[in-house]
């Protein structure tokens, strides 16, 4: 019953505050009689499947998901269509190049997708690796994130 008010205030604060690091978000949680360590903090970020994106006050800020039926949210697919500047095949491998600073959040909507295809990632500043089985599988993935970029 406390994870889950726990949980309830930290999505509260994240959407009303620019939360940018764990450290911060104890400090919230105990300003609402939560007591809480780094720790617990880490694990419920891990849980409430929060990622970080750019804050307009600060440089980064947590934000929050609500997944669709596909696995991804409009905010997360309009996330997606505003960082991603390409998408190419390469053999069995797909290139998405970013925004700078946005790798990482690309990389999060693809893994978030769970395709068949997709073996694994790789996510640095401004490029997500995605390797799949084969160039078919590459290429079907290529066109269902095309498809997204689109939407």
């Amino acid at each position: 019953m406390l994870r889950n008010a726990r949980h309830s205030k930290i999505l509260e604060i994240i959407s009303q505050k620019e939360i940018e690091t764990q450290e911060e978000l104890c400090e919230e949680l105990a300003a609402c009689n939560f007591s809480v360590t780094q720790a617990t903090v880490s694990r419920d970020i891990k849980e409430l499947r929060l990622f970080k994106v750019k804050g307009s006050k600060k440089r980064f800020r947590y934000a929050s998901v609500n997944e669709n039926e596909d696995g991804i949210s409009d905010k997360m697919r309009s996330l997606f269509q505003t960082c991603v500047e390409s998408i190419r095949t390469v053999g069995n491998l797909i290139v998405v190049k970013t925004l700078n600073g946005n790798g990482s959040n690309a990389g999060v909507v693809v893994d978030r997708l769970s395709y068949r295809e997709v073996v694994g990632t790789i996510s640095g500043d401004d490029t997500v690796l995605i390797i799949c089985e084969n160039a078919s599988d590459a290429h079907t993935v290529c066109g269902k994130l095309e498809v997204i970029l689109k939407a």
